[in-house]
């Protein structure tokens, strides 16, 4: 065994003994939770890594008694919290393949989730059963057995209902064999189910991240705090390695709501923090004042979707650290990271600029990613330096494919390099510049490029999107506190922009958003633009 194999011969290959194992062979993590896990609400908000261990075993216990085992799939979908991981790992324990589903997913999409699906088990609680009850959906349908976590429901079982039976031993598999099942976000409508394997998630890329990095590795003296979607396979692969180097304090936020955030954050001053954009976007007034919770940063972590120049400013300014980092990453589900760059306090000194620097998403990991750009009518032609096509990529993480999809995963294959539907552009020196899903793209200017610009030039506005009109001038829609917004403001913001319609000002609410805060643009576009069609094909989403 050489290289990463040789340096993490001792990472657990397999979620299910992960805090057995790292109960017994690191130093123990003092976990702190916004809120009480939905799994053992009467525990409180305090773990340590062997209580944690327990935790999964009693919850393998009651899985098995419910009928998970070998072979067997076991669906969850509940509200954000950390312990969709302990969900996974206990499922993983018994040789059951976890899948994690968002409670955010419309009814209609988790009844064609669970289609694909069809679990033996089904983990969830009673607000996600009448929720998907009231849109004519019957979650119980289409799974063996039905578990509610938060007491009983009409058809389905209770935790306490299955309580007090054998803890079974540890099922080990292959690295290869579907370890766990999530979803894609979902942005242009029902998600796709990505499979992953020891291999792709494990090995490649929790191995990868608990390797001792300058700068990026988590220290034992750090208190690290994550604030995303939970359901998301970033959770499973950030626990792995974030436990396996073990920080004093671990801060779990389930809640992106600046009150609920405020508490945990405050009285955990994280000195490593991991957010969704969406999350830092509404975190932003925590910043300002005495009571400052970013304070101790070193280093800000942001994937999972763009992120705008003036969030980036408002949190480097607010740590004291001489020299903090902003880490924003590039990836995706089917791939794991794909790219990052590090942004500074001088990256980011420039305010107002016509091409925002957010958008240059550095180089391919090194060793580890290999990207190309390809003319979208010939996949095989890669484009020259600076000029736009599809971005596809090659990665060890790829994962193993669509459940219940093998059309649409092949569509996305071209010998051996997976299409990630966007489209950028390759710098002479190996940049890489994300323009836009090629769904939702516009002709001759990058959407996300041009919300960069309406977010640096009016502070006020929470959220820019602009959707493409095939017949039409391009559509904003602006979220603002009030729902509101001076014309004379607008016209000044737009000046030097291509020519754009009249905005939409609507409040945060107005705007669906999947799991991990991006905008459900299809869904976006049914309600501002009903019957005007979109200018990309979609052939790759």
């Amino acid at each position: 065994m050489t290289g990463l194999g040789a340096a993490f011969g001792r990472l657990p290959l397999d979620l299910g003994p992960l805090f057995d194992t790292l109960a017994e062979q690191r130093p123990s993590v003092d976990v702190q939770l916004g809120r009480p896990l939905d799994l053992a609400p009467e525990r409180g908000t305090a773990y340590d890594t062997a209580q944690l261990a327990e935790l999964v075993r009693e919850t393998a216990a009651w899985l098995a008694a419910a009928g998970a085992g070998p072979g067997s799939s076991v669906a969850v979908v509940k509200r954000n919290h950390w312990d969709y991981v302990l969900l996974a790992c206990a499922a993983a324990r018994i040789g059951a393949v976890p899948a994690l589903l968002s409670d955010r997913v419309p009814p209609d999409g988790l009844g064609a989730l669970l289609r694909r699906l069809r679990p033996d088990v089904l983990v969830t609680q009673r607000d996600v059963l009448g929720g998907a009850r009231a849109a004519g959906v019957e979650p119980t349908a289409l799974a063996g057995r039905t578990v509610c976590l938060d007491g009983p429901a009409e058809g389905a079982l209770t935790v306490d209902d299955l309580r007090g039976g054998p803890v079974p031993g540890v099922h080990t598999r292959g690295e290869d064999e579907p370890l766990a099942v999530i979803h894609t976000s979902g942005t242009t409508g029902v998600p796709k189910l990505v499979v992953h394997s020891t291999r792709t998630l494990i090995r490649r890329l929790s191995a990868f991240e608990a390797r001792p990095w300058p700068v990026l590795s988590v220290r034992r003296e750090d208190t690290v705090a994550s604030a995303i979607s939970f359901a998301h396979g970033r959770a499973l692969t950030w626990s792995v390695s974030a436990f396996w180097r073990a920080p004093r304090t671990v801060a779990l936020l389930p809640d992106a709501d600046p009150s609920a955030a405020a508490a945990l954050l405050r009285s955990h001053p994280p000195t490593v923090l991991e957010a969704l954009p969406s999350s830092y976007v509404r975190w932003q007034p925590l910043a300002a004042g005495a009571g400052n919770p970013f304070r101790d940063v070193r280093l800000f972590i942001s994937t999972f979707d763009a992120v705008h120049p003036p969030t980036v400013r408002t949190f480097l300014d607010a740590t004291r650290r001489r020299r903090p980092l902003w880490m924003q990453g590039w990836g995706q589900s089917e791939t794991g990271p794909l790219s990052f760059r590090f942004l500074t306090r001088g990256a980011l000194a420039a305010a107002g600029e016509r091409h925002p620097t957010t958008r240059d998403l550095g180089r391919p990991v090194p060793g580890w990613v290999r990207l190309r750009v390809a003319d979208p009518q010939r996949p095989g032609r890669a484009v020259r330096p600076g000029e736009s096509g599809l971005l596809y990529a090659r990665t060890g993480a790829l994962c193993l494919g669509y459940l219940d999809e093998p059309e649409r995963w092949r569509r996305k294959l071209h010998r051996g390099w997976f299409n990630t539907g966007d489209l950028g552009v390759r710098t002479r020196d190996g940049r890489v510049l994300v323009l836009d899903r090629e769904v939702d793209m516009v002709p001759g200017i990058s959407c996300v490029e041009v919300e960069d610009v309406l977010h640096e030039r009016l502070p006020d506005v929470e959220e820019a999107v602009l959707l493409s009109v095939a017949d039409g001038r391009p559509q904003p829609v602006l979220v603002t506190a009030d729902g509101t917004l001076d014309p004379a403001r607008w016209r000044d913001a737009v000046r030097d922009l291509p020519p754009l319609a009249e905005p939409l000002v609507v409040g945060w609410d107005a705007v669906p958003r999947t799991a991990t805060g991006k905008v459900r643009r299809h869904e976006l576009r049914e309600r501002v633009l009903a019957g005007s069609a979109r200018i990309g094909t979609g052939l790759w989403t």
